[in-house]
């Protein structure tokens, strides 16, 4: 029996919901009950180009097969109660936004899919919709009309695989994540702060701080996020936007699958194997995208560089571990994990600032020339925001040199927000200011 397991050939769509089909034939029997239950899964009506039904269920099969994940004990919600409403009255004294959640929670890693799912759902579907799309139109028109009526089930088939391998990418974040802002992206409900006391665990482990301090610090970033996005509703579109524009300009290029599909050994399953999960069918990155991607890691940045900003201003003469924990955190988000790393190659996106310390040292230098609520005014409105060209000059965009727009258009956009907004800053009385944000 042993000898027979060796030659049993592998089975060449491992982690696709081919597989289990695959394996139906295997060994000269024939499980129909399992085939036509992987058929019915594959070709299941969904929404949108990415069945993210089940996209769930095998993020949740993930989370599962990678070890005990139970529910958040009430003394570990506890503690995040507590380290949130810390984290709150911290930020309040260096920053004039006001906090953003409302409720406080802990997540399992399984709650967090949950919770998480459909913001993915909105993120991911661009992409897909246009990878679908582009696929189908670089067919030649001998292909598309020889497939007819076969087209939309391989558009379901499609659908099914495509949501299978978000769903892994999925289930392995949920094992690396601390908290439902730690990508720069509102993920989780608004107005909730949620934290993963697994994922905070292993990401204070053996950086010798107590563990109430490594709390306490993710706390902060994730209420700091809050914060942001409440105050700038404009942001969420914004960065939306950016990755639907992304999916747009997506292309295929035929004529290099065909290459890498001659040099493929048939009779090597692993070589396909290896194939698909390295990209083979993934787009070229055009013009256009590069565009988007960079509006959207520049984005990215300036977010993630004001919660470094106020974070560290929160903590200073207060929290010792605070400015180790910082750095650990930007070289954790500097590498990313091996789920990141899988994302990123199955949509062609890395959601992962590019220059963050330049984009903290142009908040931190704001705060100096102009204070602190001039620093956070600048979040009111898109327009007065600095742009990618202010990175490479961050003092010089906190002296009102902005490469943006003039000086004095700056100076004065800035000064008119500043005088309308009350006597805290928090330019809450400001009515008209609102009208102008974009949708």
């Amino acid at each position: 029996m042993a000898d027979d397991d060796k030659n049993e050939p592998e089975n060449p769509f491992k982690g696709t919901p081919m597989e289990q089909l695959f394996g139906a034939f295997s060994g000269g029997q024939i499980d129909m009950n399992q085939i036509m239950g992987q058929m019915q899964k594959m070709f299941a009506p969904h929404e949108g180009s990415v069945n993210f039904d089940m996209a769930k269920d095998v993020a949740r099969h993930t989370v599962a097969a990678a070890g005990p994940d139970p529910s958040p004990t009430s003394a570990q919600q506890g503690a995040v109660d507590d380290a949130v409403r810390l984290a709150e009255s911290w930020l309040d004294t260096v920053t004039s936004i006001p906090a953003g959640a409302t409720t406080a929670t802990a997540w399992s890693r399984a709650e967090w899919i949950e919770s998480t799912a459909d913001t993915w759902q909105t993120l991911v579907e661009p992409i897909a919709e246009h990878v679908v799309k582009a696929m189908s139109e670089a067919l030649p028109e001998e292909a598309k009309a020889m497939a007819g009526p076969l087209m939309g089930m391989l558009t379901q088939a499609g659908g099914a695989m495509f949501g299978q391998q978000v769903g892994q990418a999925l289930g392995g974040l949920a094992g690396e994540v601390v908290s439902s802002t730690d990508i720069g992206l509102p993920l989780g409900t608004e107005r909730v702060a949620a934290v993963l006391p697994s994922g905070v665990e292993a990401f204070g482990e053996g950086l010798e701080h107590p563990a109430s301090d490594v709390l306490l610090y993710v706390v902060l970033r994730e209420c700091a996020h809050h914060r942001l996005f409440q105050h700038s509703p404009w942001l969420r579109s914004a960065l939306v936007g950016a990755i639907e524009e992304y999916g747009r300009g997506t292309r295929i290029d035929i004529s290099a699958i065909e290459q890498q599909m001659q040099s493929l050994d048939p009779s090597r399953p692993e070589d396909i194997q290896e194939a698909l999960a390295g990209g083979l069918f993934e787009p070229e990155r055009t013009p256009e995208q590069q565009r988007a991607l960079d509006r959207l890691e520049t984005l990215l940045a300036f977010i993630e560089g004001w919660v470094d900003e106020v974070v560290a201003e929160a903590t200073k003469n207060r929290m010792p571990a605070a400015a180790p924990l910082a750095e650990a955190m930007r070289r954790r988000r500097a590498t990313g994990g091996p789920a990141e790393q899988t994302f990123a190659a199955l949509v062609g996106l890395e959601l992962r600032p590019r220059k963050l310390r330049e984009a903290t040292t142009l908040w931190a230098a704001m705060r100096d020339r102009q204070g602190a609520d001039a620093r956070d005014a600048v979040w009111s409105h898109p327009d007065l925001m600095p742009v990618a060209a202010d990175l490479d000059d961050p003092l010089g965009f906190a002296q009102g040199e902005s490469r943006s727009q003039s000086d004095d258009d700056f100076d004065a956009a800035l000064g008119e927000l500043l005088d309308g907004s009350g006597a805290d800053g928090s330019g809450k009385d400001g009515d008209a200011g609102d009208e102008d944000r974009p949708e």
